[in-house]
């Protein structure tokens, strides 16, 4: 039986939050910093000593509320504060957000996700998702051309348990947010046909575990039954 009270407080909260954050972040003129590196830079420097903190705030409240992808945050927090702290930083932030989203989409069901998803990406995505599950999920979370955030979202309207996405995320998340660190503080420069050839060999592995994905399962799951 479906709990009322307990869905209208979450409802409320999440809107306090949500509504809380986003107008912190435009009045402290986070969103005219959004549009360089540089300028998220200084964004971030300019709250300290409470800099880290401040800086891990936003790339949570980045996975719901922010127009850009962590990876632009990760990078100008790299430059600003080295490789490793921005990294570790990012990844709690970054994973803590995903499992916020996830079971907020699962305890207030298609209404919430419908604020943050279009009906577009919804159709496009959702489907795959419950078909192809932790195939889908661990590589579309591996490779930079997909919408982690909105995956995330979306995932809380399937049947994967909280547990095994919480650990898909926490392990496949991070790695485009190191490489991505990696560049900010200029300890990993990659040339545009370097990239172009990480994304399209990206890509050829993407394409085919979707294609062999339930296969490749299945063998796995035979090997461990015997």
């Amino acid at each position: 039986m479906e709990n009322k009270p307990l869905k209208i407080f979450l409802w409320a909260l999440t809107i306090a939050i949500l509504g809380g954050s986003v107008w912190a972040l435009y009045a402290t003129g986070f969103f005219e910093a959004a549009g360089s590196q540089q300028a998220l830079g200084e964004y971030i420097a300019r709250c300290a000593p409470w800099s880290h903190l401040a800086y891990f705030g936003v790339q949570l409240v980045s996975v719901i509320v922010a127009p850009i992808p962590s990876n632009i945050t990760a990078a100008a927090g790299a430059y600003l504060f080295g490789l490793w702290p921005a990294f570790l930083l990012t990844w709690g932030a970054v994973t803590l957000g995903s499992a916020l989203v996830f079971a907020l989409a699962r305890a207030l069901g298609q209404q919430f996700v419908s604020q943050f998803v279009s009906e577009k990406l919804s159709d496009k995505y959702l489907d795959v998702i419950r078909r192809k599950r932790d195939v889908f999920l661990a590589l579309a979370f591996l490779f930079p051309f997909f919408p982690d955030d909105i995956l995330c979202i979306l995932a809380g309207l399937t049947d994967i348990p909280f547990k095994r996405f919480f650990l898909l995320a926490l392990t496949a998340r991070p790695w485009g947010l190191l490489v991505a660190c990696m560049v900010g503080s200029a300890t990993l420069s990659i040339p545009w046909w370097g990239m172009a050839l990480l994304g399209a060999g990206g890509l050829a592995v993407f394409l085919l575990a979707m294609k062999y994905g339930d296969r490749l399962e299945q063998a796995v799951i035979d090997r461990l039954k015997r």
